[in-house]
């Protein structure tokens, strides 16, 4: 997966974990659980991102692998 393909997945993650938030603010009954989705879906764009740097690192020391995203959607 190129670099361009993990940054725009992390984007659609981080803006969906923004649509959770945003709809928390409205809907304060349902607050909780819609905080728990947002952090979920800003802790798959932080899985992404650290997946992607380490294969980044990994390849850059010789070590060349193949990158797959660990919590692709």
């Amino acid at each position: 997966m190129n670099s361009l393909a993990i940054m725009e997945n992390v984007r659609r993650y981080r803006t969906i974990a923004s649509l959770y938030r945003q709809t928390a603010a409205f809907r304060p009954v349902h607050s909780c659980s819609l905080l728990a989705q947002a952090k979920e879906w800003e802790h798959r764009a932080v899985a992404e991102l650290e997946a992607y740097y380490a294969a980044f690192c990994s390849a850059a020391s010789g070590n060349a692998q193949t990158y797959s995203a660990s919590c692709a959607a």
